[in-house]
């Protein structure tokens, strides 16, 4: 499932530079993550790279955008070419 940023972001910016995908840009007052994007870093890192370096936890998964990992490497491929 993609992750999604909740209200509790800081807005400190460094998530972005982290996501491999650029699903993450800066929002009206938080940071926002597009689920058409994102991938959960599958095929990348063992973890989701916006979660480990968030420092408040505010990137949680998002129930709204359930994916099986073959989907999110599906997504990995259209996104790279891989």
């Amino acid at each position: 499932m993609a992750y999604k940023i909740t209200e509790d972001c800081a807005t400190c910016g460094v998530c972005e530079p982290e996501c491999p995908n650029q699903a993450i840009s800066e929002g009206t007052e938080t940071y926002v993550i597009d689920p058409d994007r994102c991938n959960e870093c599958v095929g990348f890192h063992d973890e989701a790279q916006c979660a480990a370096v968030c420092p408040v936890d505010a990137c949680v998964p998002d129930p709204e955008h359930r994916e099986s990992r073959d989907q999110l490497l599906a997504k990995k491929s259209r996104l790279h070419g891989d």
